[in-house]
């Protein structure tokens, strides 16, 4: 519906990481996803509440009524079933965001249709897909890649291509995946 409106998203105004600055270069607390959110996705979203986590980089937090959530970022679209597992509380009372559960309490996905490169093209021209940026195009690279592979290992910071390699099974999670729920 955005693109009736807006026209191809890769004409769209590009998604950009961070906070404004003011006219000195200083950040501000305007977050620059927010205005490309609610431009583009919060007209034809039925969500619930909505806004910008602070202590991520602007990224926009938006909820639906399932008790589901997406953290739309410039790098990602992360989506959590259960929008409670989002954050965790730590033993000493502070709350943190749970970055070692992807691929199980949430699952990321990737928003660059304007990008025509060989690294992104699995995205090229296409919305909001499961993350396969810099993809090979092999199951085997979808498991063991040393950054985004769908398998713990030490040093990894995230298994995003977990995402795809459940589309790869018809969007049901295959009986040898590799992580447990």
């Amino acid at each position: 519906m955005a693109e009736v409106d807006y026209g191809d998203k890769r004409q769209w105004d590009i998604l950009e990481k961070g906070y404004e600055e003011d006219e000195n270069g200083n950040p501000t607390t305007n977050s620059r996803v927010l205005p490309w959110f609610n431009k583009y996705l919060k007209p034809y979203l039925n969500i619930t509440e909505y806004g910008v986590d602070g202590n991520s980089e602007g990224k926009v937090l938006a909820y639906f009524s399932d008790g589901s959530m997406v953290m739309i970022s410039s790098s990602s679209f992360v989506f959590y079933p259960n929008a409670k597992d989002y954050e965790r509380i730590e033993e000493d009372g502070t709350v943190t965001r749970n970055t070692d559960m992807c691929g199980t309490k949430y699952f990321t996905f990737f928003f660059r249709p304007w990008e025509n490169s060989e690294i992104n093209k699995y995205h090229y021209q296409k919305g909001v897909e499961p993350y396969k940026y810099n993809w090979d195009g092999t199951k085997e690279m979808l498991l063991t890649d040393s950054l985004f592979g769908c398998k713990r290992a030490e040093g990894r910071t995230e298994e995003a291509y977990c995402t795809a390699l459940i589309q790869m099974n018809g969007w049901k999670i295959p009986k040898d995946y590799p992580l447990r729920f």
